[in-house]
């Protein structure tokens, strides 16, 4: 699979009555994409925090809307970085239905690199060309 991309079953606490995904779960999928998208080219949230002393805070958030997921779909979560320097990245998302590829919504995310007092700070440079690297 995509290293970009990650799955995710609807559960039923997702959703409404209806069956129709809560609208703030998609947040939440996208920093399950965003997750295991870096996990997935070898840097895990845990070593980030504890190892390199960086932490990424969510400074901004964009969803577009397209089309509702329901209980038990599978979700596909396309991660991608579009903007990254040493001090932030911005990530892309396109979030699909697995079964037949229907786009359910697009967004993105801004997250600036601090370090533990939570000041803004550049990534290590080995760091830095690990992602670089993996964008490519």
């Amino acid at each position: 699979m995509d290293p970009r991309c990650a799955e995710i079953r609807v559960r039923y606490a997702d959703t409404d009555q209806m069956g129709v995904t809560y609208y703030a779960n998609y947040l939440v999928w996208m920093e399950v994409g965003r997750t295991e998208y870096l996990r997935n080219i070898g840097i895990t949230y845990r070593d980030l925090e504890t190892v390199e002393g960086i932490i990424l805070p969510v400074k901004e958030a964009f969803i577009d809307y397209k089309a509702s997921a329901h209980y038990d779909d599978i979700v596909v979560v396309r991660s991608t970085i579009d903007e990254f320097t040493r001090a932030h990245m911005k990530i892309s998302y396109e979030l699909r239905l697995k079964d037949d590829g229907k786009l359910l919504a697009t967004g993105y995310t801004v997250h600036p690199f601090l370090n533990r007092e939570k000041k803004i700070t550049r990534i290590p440079v080995a760091l830095f060309e690990k992602i670089q690297g993996a964008m490519g």
